[in-house]
């Protein structure tokens, strides 16, 4: 995991693909377990590490992370997400045809026993917002860049899905995704007030150079 930038309150950090964000039943490294390990190590701390987490990525998603080193941090990091100051950018490979542009809202609903979520009515689910715009097309694949505006669990993945144009290597939305291929989703981009100085901060993380993203490199 690199380190993209650090302070006294914050870590910065770019999850790679298939990483957890914390401790899951696969005991494999997650990105919590990381970062106290290298606050630790660098600092040379005994005991317990403090390492806040404001926000999250799935586990197939790689990008950027932000992390609080302070619970004072943590507590005005949750309050950016809460009030949206925090915004994040994803880019996306999609398998079809979309329009060049458009705002997409549903009603999401979650199903924590299969851990998928899916498009419900008003009443019943979260209201859910993205924006995107398709940067470039191949075949019958696009690249594109989302602006997401609310982050529920499985969002971007729900509803491009439900627009008959899913994620690429999506195992879960993409009923003709392969064995093994990759879920082909990035957080390029973060931005977010600084927890005690307000300053704006933003952080990009580059696309990998693997496919189904070097194709449009």
């Amino acid at each position: 995991m690199n380190v993209i930038y650090e302070d006294n309150h914050i870590l910065v950090i770019e999850k790679p693909i298939n990483v957890p964000m914390q401790e899951d039943e696969s005991k494999d490294l997650d990105v919590i377990r990381f970062a106290k390990e290298y606050l630790r190590v660098k600092y040379n701390k005994p005991g317990n590490v403090y390492c806040g987490l404001v926000h999250r990525l799935d586990r197939p998603v790689g990008g950027v992370v932000v992390l609080a080193k302070t619970s004072k941090g943590a507590s005005r990091l949750s309050d950016s997400v809460r009030t949206h100051k925090m915004t994040k950018k994803y880019c996306a490979v999609v398998v079809g045809k979309l329009p060049k542009e458009k705002i997409l809202i549903d009603y999401l609903i979650k199903d924590e026993k299969t851990n998928t979520s899916r498009i419900t009515s008003e009443k019943l689910g979260k209201y859910s917002e993205l924006s995107y715009k398709v940067l470039q097309s191949k075949d019958n694949q696009s690249l594109i860049q989302i602006d997401l505006k609310t982050g529920r669990s499985h969002q971007i993945r729900v509803q491009f899905a439900s627009r008959q144009c899913p994620l690429f290597g999506d195992q879960r939305y993409n009923k003709d995704a392969k064995v093994g291929q990759q879920l082909a989703l990035w957080a390029t981009e973060l931005s977010f007030p600084h927890p005690t100085t307000q300053e704006v901060l933003t952080f990009k993380s580059e696309l990998p150079n693997t496919e189904p993203w070097r194709q449009f490199k």
